[in-house]
């Protein structure tokens, strides 16, 4: 019986020996000095999302045209209200934005409205005749020169969802409230 405990003390410490091997090599400095070879890879990742550009930033909004109205919805799979597609849109150029129309008034810098441009947001009032606060975003599809288009997530009753729609000639134009640049002319976050 002690020579059957003799072998399993020796397959024990065989076994615990190899596979502790490679990581007290890897712990232990070397004679020369030299530090340890580390016991897992790094895998270097770049980013696969591009630089946020103004065109890259609507052509991406672009492709959310259709999905569906859904109060305090921020992702395609459950919808977005106005704020919510802001936010998914420039979240996927890594550009943070709140989840919150009150607080997109204050993102990036205000500019006139007859230079508004492509990516920039445009903030409107509510729909109530007195309403003075933020209360709709869109995105800017337009450039400057042209009549203000944008692209946004409505919960009209008719055509709900993301959408385009143009300020000129519509409730937009009474609502409308301020242009905000959130990106340079180089596509870097203001």
């Amino acid at each position: 019986m002690r020579y059957v405990w003799i072998s399993f003390v020796a397959l024990a410490a065989l076994l615990v020996g190899v596979f502790a091997w490679p990581s007290r090599l890897a712990s232990t400095p070397h004679s020369d000095s030299q530090t340890a070879l580390p016991t897992h890879r790094v895998a270097l990742v770049t980013s696969t999302r591009p630089t946020p550009t103004a065109d890259s930033v609507v052509t991406f909004a672009m492709r959310q045209l259709g999905t569906n109205y859904c109060y305090a919805g921020n992702t395609p799979a459950t919808g977005f209200d106005c704020s919510g597609f802001v936010q998914y849109v420039f979240q996927e150029f890594k550009v943070a934005m709140p989840h919150s129309t009150a607080l997109l008034i204050a993102v990036g810098r205000p500019v006139a409205r007859e230079q508004a441009r492509r990516g920039d947001i445009v903030v409107f009032t509510g729909t109530a005749a007195t309403s003075a606060t933020p209360g709709h975003a869109g995105i800017v599809v337009s450039g400057p020169g042209q009549p203000l288009r944008f692209i946004h997530s409505s919960s009209a009753r008719r055509e709900s969802g993301v959408k385009i729609s143009q300020v000129e000639g519509t409730d937009y134009e009474r609502r409308f409230m301020q242009i905000r640049r959130v990106l340079q002319s180089n596509g870097a976050a203001e």
